[in-house]
Order: structure tokens, then sequence, then C-alpha cells
């Protein structure tokens, strides 16, 4: 399960589970339920665009077609939603204002909360067609299907390929909102990114991948750690240091003096901190800097280091992964210029 956020929240919602939140839900979407009135096709809600069914994270399930009112609360879509121009009826703000500011909107989008403590009713008042769950709210899935049946959960599976889930996610979104070329093209770019970077690789540099939280350094693990981790699959990249992880999301703990041991010729650098505003927090530039044991490794000599782009953390979609990409392609082609 992904961590929990430093952002804070703008309001403390109740969870409302149970019989209470069915009940709830019946009252407000009943109330609210239009009476027939033999309206023109045209003026008829989300139903008129038909419905594709779709294979989400639980299987089959029949959605409707860009659907009116949708409640998005995986962050690893917000990106895709905002390229699209796709409109929410309710989200969690506090996760995104500062990077999807259009999503976010004004008083006409409600505010979920963030998964710590989101707010159900906030969502049974928005009224939804479709809610895009998942990731971060997968704790909460139950809970959203009782309160919308057409809830889903396309967010990048454990276990499953990486980058063949992130492709998966943008092309499920392309079916349901009628964008299948734009997802098209959002592949290709992810796909050109990709292979950019394995031939920018001179597929013999050590590479280590690290997190940094808290004014500490962690170990990313090839393969599994947050972020970093999918590159070294997926570029073919050799590890300075080669252990399985413990902590795939914070990373390991590990000493300064280990990585300097290993003596990489490239750090790849994910910055908690810097994703989540952290106040007073110390930048991972600041933290490699300031480490005495790291000052004659070849990557801080060399000025071998790719930092992620300090949204990467609350983004994660493909688009970000696209840009992680496209920088290390960059590196790489510039240290071997």
């Amino acid at each position: 399960m992904p961590e929990t956020l430093t952002i804070p929240t703008r309001r403390t919602a109740a969870r409302i589970q149970g019989a209470g939140l069915l009940a709830i839900s019946a009252l407000l979407l009943a109330g609210c339920a239009p009476a027939a009135t033999g309206a023109a096709p045209e003026e008829t809600t989300a139903a008129a665009s038909g419905t594709v069914t779709i294979t989400d994270n639980h299987g089959e399930i029949e959605v409707p077609v860009n659907p009116e009112r949708v409640i998005a609360l995986d962050n690893t879509t917000f990106q895709t939603l905002s390229d699209w121009g796709i409109n929410v009826v309710a989200a969690p703000k506090p996760l995104m204002e500062s990077v999807w500011p259009d999503l976010a909107g004004g008083d006409e989008v409600l505010d979920v909360g963030l998964h710590r403590e989101p707010d159900l009713e906030a969502v049974i008042e928005a009224e939804p067609d479709l809610i895009i769950g998942g990731y971060r709210f997968q704790d909460y899935y139950e809970d959203l299907k009782d309160i919308q049946p057409k809830t889903i959960e396309i967010n990048p599976r454990d276990g499953e390929e990486a980058t063949s889930e992130l492709k998966r996610q943008v092309e499920i979104l392309g079916q349901i909102f009628d964008k299948e070329a734009e997802a098209a093209e959002t592949v290709a770019a992810f796909d050109t990114a990709i292979a950019d970077a394995k031939s920018a690789y001179n597929g013999t540099d050590t590479v280590v991948g690290l997190i940094t939280s808290g004014g500490e350094i962690a170990y990313a693990a090839p393969g599994e750690g947050r972020g970093v981790g999918q590159l070294f699959p997926t570029i073919g990249l050799t590890p300075a240091i080669d252990q399985a992880a413990e902590d795939a999301s914070h990373g390991d703990d590990i000493s300064v003096e280990a990585i300097a041991q290993a003596n990489p010729e490239w750090m790849i650098v994910l910055d908690r901190d810097a994703g989540t505003g952290e106040e007073g927090a110390t930048a991972a530039a600041e933290l490699i800097a300031g480490a005495e044991a790291l000052q004659n490794v070849p990557a801080v000599q060399k000025n071998q280091i790719v930092y992620l782009d300090p949204t990467f953390y609350l983004d994660e979609g493909i688009q970000a992964y696209t840009g992680l990409y496209t920088d290390v392609a960059a590196a790489f082609s510039g240290a071997s210029s």
C-alpha cells in the first residue's frame, strides 16, 4: 500500500461505513434523481454515449463512455485526465492542487480529502457516474463500490511488468473517454523515451537508485524501489548495489559509507519531500553534497546524478515516467558526448 502523505488536508472528514453509508447514499441519490420527463436523446446524460466493457484490477466491468460526473481519486490518472480536458466533480484536492489546479477546480469540485481519512459523504454528494479509485485509495474500494457500483481500479498492479501496466492504464482511460488516439500517442511517447534511454546507456556503468526523505538517504532496490526501481529492468541498468527491497515504497536503510563502497558511476534519486512540499525539508542534492563519504564516488565527482522531477512523487503516472526516461536519456547522452 502506498504510504500516507504529509500534505495537510483542508478539512477532517468522517469515514462512513456499512449500513449507514448505504442508507445515506440511497437517500441522496434517490432524492436527486430526475423524474422521467421524456427528454430528447440529446438532453440525456452519459448513458447516451453508450457503454464499454473494460477489464480493471478486479475483472470485467461495464462503464459509461464519456461519463458526465467523474470522481478521480487515483493520482496516477490525473495528468491524463488533465491533458484530455476531463472535468471531475470530486477529487482529493490537497493531493492535486499544486500540480493539477485545473482538475481541482473551484468550489464546484467537492473535496474528498486524502486517503488517510477520506470524506465519503462528499463522494455521495457528488452523485458520480464513475469513480476512478485505486492506488492510495485502494483500502476504500468496497466503500466506494457501495456508493457507486461503477467504481474501477486501473492503477499499476503489484507483481506485473511495470511499463505494460502504465500503458494498460492509459489505454483503458482512452476507451472510457473516447480518447483512444490520444492514448496511443501517450504510449508512443513513453516507448520512445524508453528506447532513447536504452540507446544512450553504455551498458556497463553502475547505477544506484536512492530515495531521500526527512533528511535521510535510503536505498531504492532495482525493479522494486519506488519510481527509480523500474528503470533497472526496463533499460538494463547495471546495479551498483543489488539486493532485494525490504521497503519498496520508502526505501531501505543504508549508510552513506555503504553507498560509497559500491562506488556507483551514476545515482538516480527520488526526493519525496520535494513532492510533498515538506516545510523545512533538506533537498536531496543538499543531502548528497553534505555527505562527506560520498564526495569521492564517480557519480558525485562527475556530477552524474539524475534527480526525478519534484512533482514525480505526487504523479507517478505514465507521463511522469516518460519525463524520467527522457531525463535519463539526456544525462547518459551528455556523459558520452
